[in-house]
């Protein structure tokens, strides 16, 4: 029989030896998953030498946690995660395990279900239905459509995509609650076929996109990249501005992927964000969730970033940009000022 303390499993994630905000965001579905039962979630970090970030989370979230530590557990290594994370699983038994839907999650989530024999299904951004019987809200055709999903067996892998459920803020010590428990784990040994040698960084970070106010990105609706130069014009009436994209505009080679904003690229939260030519897939949207303002251009009325504009323009955007550009420009005082 499973038992009932450890009903849901959330996953964390680290990055440089801190947890990654994604994670409290999947502590935040898991919430919603356990209802009323909050006891019925436990937190497990996989890692080596993560005692001490374990016990600063268990403490910042009031849940029981688990330091799952191997060496070859870090850095990072599907093949050994799925190991690790299915011999606890199936000591434990929980009926859902709690992923970020982050590039590392979607590698090693569809192998650990598998090798459990679980359901798997990914990007979830929505849940209803009963305790006993949750139903899952994930979108389709980029965006366009929304399905509702539930498991047909007994245990279930979700990966959770980042912004769909917001994190408790501030994540702060809860002193009127119990003082969660920690546990310290030695993942089992297991034969390795793959061995990971490091992780090599990023390149060059486009660090304007965390400090700009107003974000313009572009996506492959766009037309070609010769209609860039819309997109850095339109940015340039703006003061404290930067240039964002989907991935299609990256794997293009129209703009590096220091540009890019989506689930595999950056986060950003300006106060106003310009979305030109851009469908609004999920993996987009989790990177803008957070912007205060969202001004979609789409020749498509059925796009599905209408969705989650404030402001919705159907026009081709080569001749609503220069409408705008021209309607500005006069009024900076000096031709070209921003």
């Amino acid at each position: 029989m499973m038992d009932a303390q450890n009903r849901i499993l959330v996953v964390a994630e680290l990055h440089e030896g801190a947890v990654r905000p994604v994670t409290h965001e999947t502590i935040a579905f898991a919430r919603r998953l356990a209802g009323q039962e909050a006891g019925a979630i436990r937190i497990v970090v996989p890692g080596w030498h993560v005692r001490d970030v374990v016990c600063e989370l268990a403490d910042r979230t009031g849940i029981d946690a688990i330091a799952l530590e191997a060496e070859s557990l870090d850095p990072y290594n599907a093949e050994t995660w799925r190991l690790a994370l299915a011999a606890l699983i199936r000591e434990r038994g929980p009926s859902h395990i709690c992923i970020p839907h982050t590039s590392r999650g979607c590698d090693f989530a569809p192998a650990l279900a598998a090798g459990i024999g679980a359901s798997c299904i990914t990007a979830v951004e929505g849940i209803c239905g009963e305790r006993d019987s949750p139903t899952f809200v994930r979108s389709i055709f980029n965006g366009k459509m929304r399905m509702r999903v539930r498991a047909n067996r007994g245990i279930a892998v979700l990966t959770v995509l980042p912004g769909a459920f917001p994190a408790e803020s501030p994540p702060g010590p809860l002193p009127e609650k119990r003082k969660a428990g920690v546990e310290i784990l030695r993942a089992p040994a297991s034969h390795q076929r793959i061995r990971a040698l490091g992780v090599l960084a990023a390149g060059e970070e486009n660090l304007a996109l965390a400090l700009a106010d107003t974000v313009v990105s572009a996506g492959r609706g766009i037309g070609g990249e010769e209609n860039l130069a819309l997109i850095r014009q339109l940015a340039g009436l703006f003061s404290k501005s930067a240039v964002g994209c989907s991935r299609t505009v990256c794997d293009r080679g129209w703009l590096g992927y220091g540009h890019q904003i989506g689930l595999t690229g950056k986060t950003v939260s300006p106060r106003l964000y310009i979305a030109c030519g851009i469908s609004g897939a999920a993996q987009h949207l989790a990177g803008m969730r957070r912007s205060k303002h969202v001004v979609a251009i789409n020749t498509d009325p059925g796009a599905a970033i209408f969705r989650a504009a404030d402001v919705g323009i159907v026009e081709d955007l080569t001749t609503f940009i220069p409408l705008v550009v021209a309607r500005c420009r006069p009024r900076s005082g000096t031709p070209g000022d921003p």
